[in-house]
């Protein structure tokens, strides 16, 4: 999928940031990375604490792990199988939190396109109308700008989970079509044994120290997390979550400068020094260096300037094959459970209030997360035009084809 924090930040603090950041506020607005607390690893046990017979961090911290509606699990084992599209394991945790799904409900898993971008999700859904085969996706997990247009194009079926009242308003289509799940910040993922000079702002990228190293995590034509990277490199040089001409613009002078390598750069090309400077969210850096342990050494860095962060939702295929699972996998994921899962991936979860304020937070996963003070979060009509400018002019301005 194209799917270091300190220092803690009272609630209220954290209630201030809703008059500025409307849209999303409402989903992390307490949350330690959007206040500049620490977010951490703490949701991480549920699944394997259960597993292992020992008490679980949810049960820690007063979350029960998640039990699946007996009707809704009749009628998903009926289909057996459950068909997901562009969900890397290493994202926000989802590899653990397939396996407990999985584990719950005993229904089989067919994995899509794991390393796919939201724009390969939707296509899927298209090009699989009527299908029931084994290429036809049952859920997506999307950028949030490809939410309300599936809905446009009906490509997406209404579904309102058990917690759907402790999701925000700001994060969800009234009428159930997409949800949002959870959001990032823009970082610099760094090799620290291949750049010893590590980059801090945007501008550093410019530098001839890092020739033939910075790469995106995902084709800007298609995937949310490239088009997100674009946007904030604009913001941090003169442009702003209304004009991300700018971002275009330093990528124009990242690639004539030869610092620009344009390849889809994964956990595997960081790792050999390929491209050693990844611009990714913060969850999917974070997660690759507690993958890599050391070997190599990783370095998260959230940008002096031009913090932005990204929200994705989750949404049903109107042409689902399986639709019984697909509504208890959603079910699973905005469960107390669910969400500390992502929360132990570093990723903010959509519930995070509520949670707080109902004392089923992950405490040691949300103490992880990275100083992200001061983060700029797009509303919906900034994120249409960004991404439609972005992707359009992309390949005339930059001249350069990610793949």
């Amino acid at each position: 999928m194209e799917k270091a924090l300190t220092g803690k930040r009272s609630l209220a603090r954290a209630s201030a940031l809703i008059a500025v950041f409307v849209l999303v506020a409402g989903a992390c607005s307490a949350s330690p990375a959007a206040t500049g607390a620490p977010a951490s690893a703490a949701a991480s046990a549920a699944a394997s604490g259960a597993a292992s017979g020992a008490a679980s961090p949810a049960a820690s911290s007063g979350a029960v792990a998640w039990v699946p509606d007996p009707t809704k699990l009749a009628a998903a084992k009926g289909e057996g199988t459950l068909t997901t599209i562009a969900l890397p394991h290493s994202w926000c945790n989802y590899g653990e939190a397939l396996t407990t799904f999985a584990a719950a409900t005993g229904l089989k898993l067919n994995e899509l396109l794991p390393d796919g971008g939201s724009g390969d999700e939707i296509n899927a859904i298209k090009k699989n109308q009527g299908n029931t085969g084994p290429q036809a996706p049952d859920v997506i997990d999307v950028g949030l700008s490809f939410g309300p247009t599936a809905k446009t194009d009906k490509l997406i079926q209404p579904y309102k989970v058990p917690t759907w009242d402790t999701i925000p308003d700001t994060a969800k289509d009234p009428d159930g079509y997409w949800y949002g799940d959870y959001y990032g910040v823009l970082a610099f993922e760094v090799n620290t044994a291949v750049v010893t000079n590590v980059p801090k702002d945007w501008s550093d990228l410019l530098k001839a120290d890092y020739k033939s190293q910075v790469a995106l995590a995902g084709d800007p034509t298609v995937s949310n997390q490239a088009i997100s990277g674009v946007w904030a490199a604009g913001i941090a040089n003169g442009g702003s979550l209304d004009n991300a001409q700018p971002g275009l613009d330093f990528f124009k002078q990242l690639n004539t400068a030869g610092n620009f390598v344009p390849i889809i750069s994964k956990t595997a090309n960081v790792a050999s020094g390929e491209t050693p400077i990844r611009i990714a969210w913060t969850y999917n850096g974070l997660a690759d260096k507690d993958k890599l342990a050391g070997n190599p050494p990783i370095e998260v860095v959230v940008p002096a300037n031009g913090r932005f962060g990204g929200m994705y939702v989750q949404a049903i295929s109107a042409y689902a094959p399986h639709p019984n699972a697909a509504k208890l996998w959603m079910d699973f994921l905005y469960s107390d459970q669910g969400q500390n899962l992502w929360l132990k991936g570093y990723c903010n979860p959509i519930r995070y209030d509520a949670m707080v304020k109902a004392g089923t937070v992950d405490p040691a996963a949300q103490a992880k997360l990275p100083d992200t003070a001061g983060t700029q979060l797009p509303t919906l009509d900034q994120i249409t035009k960004a991404s439609d400018l972005i992707t359009k002019n992309w390949a005339t301005v930059v001249g350069a084809t990610v793949k």
